[in-house]
């Protein structure tokens, strides 16, 4: 919700909105304990129109999952701003990072917590997966009609790529004849929902 909608809803103005915020941020950011923080998640959101974007870390552990830091921007360095803030002792005593698999921040998690476990998102994991899923079948059903060949490929592209529990009757049907072809697009489909067992 906005600021200005929130001002809107409490009869209020942009101005005492805005205040409030930073009263409760920087109280917030002045009694906030970061000593047993053993476990955070990495993400980043999209802000504003076009490619603006900010970097959010969260405490994950502790059962309960709070907002630590955010940075202006998705780089590199904004990381480092955390990590430098959090401090050498306090890094050393992360166990668990979760991140999506972004290269830089990869990069920055491996310099200042190299002890840590990088836990990698469901998200982005199962979307290579069905990229990497994709151009397999593409490339196939390519060579199939190349060789002259009956492409049982034709149209199969969301069979593979949904979820078995998402597909319609007629879709379960047809993916049941075409998983029992030896095809790599079939066997790549099988991996990924293999794979999904880990979730």
């Amino acid at each position: 919700m906005s600021w200005k909608e929130t001002a809107k809803i409490f009869k209020s103005s942009w101005d005492s909105v805005y205040r409030a915020v930073q009263f409760v941020v920087a109280y917030g950011l002045a009694n906030r304990d970061l000593e047993n923080v053993t476990e955070i998640g990495i993400d980043e959101i999209q802000v504003w129109s076009g490619r603006k974007y900010l970097t959010l870390v969260y405490q994950l552990d502790s059962h309960a999952k709070r907002l630590l830091w955010c940075g202006h921007e998705r780089k590199a360095k904004t990381l480092l701003k955390f990590f430098n803030e959090l401090g050498k002792e306090r890094c050393l005593r992360i166990k668990f990072v979760c991140s999506d698999m972004w290269a830089p921040y990869l990069k920055v998690i491996a310099k200042k917590a190299s002890q840590a476990l990088n836990i990698l998102d469901r998200f982005h994991i199962m979307k290579e997966f069905n990229e990497a899923i994709d151009q397999i079948r593409r490339e196939e059903a390519k060579k199939l009609r190349e060789e002259g060949a009956y492409n049982v490929l034709e149209k199969s592209r969301w069979l593979l790529l949904k979820r078995p529990e998402n597909l319609t009757e007629k879709q379960t049907v047809r993916l049941g004849r075409i998983v029992k072809i030896n095809l790599s697009s079939v066997k790549s489909y099988l991996m990924r929902e293999d794979f999904q067992r880990f979730w």
